[in-house]
């Protein structure tokens, strides 16, 4: 676990920073459609205060470029229309999402903060 942490502090390569760019159109991509996306299934959704964590976390200014770029690429997966498992798939749609937001999560687990759960929580509250 170290080790990527200081991986995190190296320079980026120029592979790097294509990555980073796609991670801007998927930005604005995830800031356009994440409410829509959200409100049409997340009381269905375990992972649902997770996923609003991770989109306030993402779009905090103060959070580390990497980390944001993890989170807009996970998000982006979320929220687009083509997935492995089609999200209309009975019980397992949205289990690819979940796992990749998952992943996304424990890659970058400290840099959710406790304001970013509070606004996930405020944010789904009936």
């Amino acid at each position: 676990m170290a080790d990527l942490a200081e991986d995190w502090k190296k320079p980026l390569s120029k592979a790097e920073m294509e990555t980073m760019r796609k991670s801007a159109r998927d930005e604005q991509r995830v800031r356009e459609r994440f409410w829509e996306s959200l409100k049409r299934i997340a009381r269905n959704l375990p992972f649902a205060e997770d996923l609003v964590a991770a989109f306030y976390c993402a779009t905090d200014p103060t959070t580390d470029l990497k980390v944001r770029a993890t989170l807009f690429g996970a998000l982006a997966y979320f929220i687009l229309p083509i997935d492995i498992i089609p999200d209309i798939a009975p019980l397992i749609g949205f289990g690819d999402d979940a796992a990749v937001l998952a992943l996304a999560l424990r890659t970058v687990a400290g840099a959710i903060r406790p304001e970013h759960r509070d606004k996930a929580k405020a944010a789904l509250r009936p």
